[in-house]
């Protein structure tokens, strides 16, 4: 598997280097976004980890870049504790995100929780695998989602938040049972801005009315829900 690091500080790039390729990863280390993004169109990337601060561009633009073409993971790295930073992040299209300083076994630890979602996204295969409603449909079998016929180009985490609905139709889904169910982690209460904020994107993407949605309903204290 091969890993984009992106980071200007060398010391923490070599860092999180030495970690990755002591778990058998292969790395790609770029220390500005501009070179990461040229690691990223001509090399087989399977993940990136960028930090947010980088010399010539910020971490958002990287990520608002990679999602343009790609649907590999991204893990961000920030030395802001704020909230509105990761939010931003998320909403841009980064997976997860690490605060600095952290923990390598830890950041080591998500990447191949981000990397065993996106495989099994793309190798699972059932008989049952097909799930349809209101024109949306939901093939986990090959991966893809369509909305009227037309392709919905969704990230691994959208993929998994829709599915676990489409799956459940008709039924609540808790926000602490979709979050465990998609991120496989333990809830705390500041998850439930992370599972808002991939909501919101899929409205945007499947132009969904949040006052009055046809596809996701938010059971306000409770959670979502899609009806047929």
């Amino acid at each position: 598997m091969n890993i984009l690091i992106i980071e200007d500080e060398k010391e923490i790039a070599d860092l999180i280097e030495l970690y990755l390729q002591n778990n058998d990863f292969q790395t790609f280390t770029a220390y500005n976004g501009k070179d990461g993004l040229e690691l990223v169109s001509s090399n087989k990337i399977d993940l990136a980890i960028t930090d947010l601060m980088l010399p010539d561009m910020d971490g958002f633009q990287v990520c608002i870049e990679i999602r343009k073409k790609y649907e590999f993971p991204i893990i961000m790295l920030t030395a802001k504790n704020r909230d509105i930073d990761k939010i931003e992040g998320l909403n841009l299209g980064a997976d997860d995100y690490m605060t600095k300083p952290f923990k390598p076994l830890e950041l080591v630890a998500r990447v191949k929780a981000q990397l065993r979602r996106y495989k099994q996204y793309n190798n699972t295969a059932t008989e049952d695998d097909l799930y349809s409603v209101k024109g949306l449909t939901i093939d986990v079998e090959k991966y893809t989602a369509t909305l009227d016929d037309k392709p919905l180009n969704l990230t691994p985490i959208e993929f998994q938040i829709l599915s676990t609905l489409v799956e459940n139709k008709n039924k609540v889904v808790a926000t602490d049972d979709l979050f465990r169910t998609v991120w496989k982690e333990k809830y705390y209460t500041n998850s439930n801005n992370t599972v808002m904020v991939h909501i919101r994107h899929l409205r945007e993407k499947m132009k969904d009315s949040i006052e009055n949605p046809k596809y996701i309903k938010t059971v306000w204290g409770v959670g979502y829900k899609i009806e047929e």
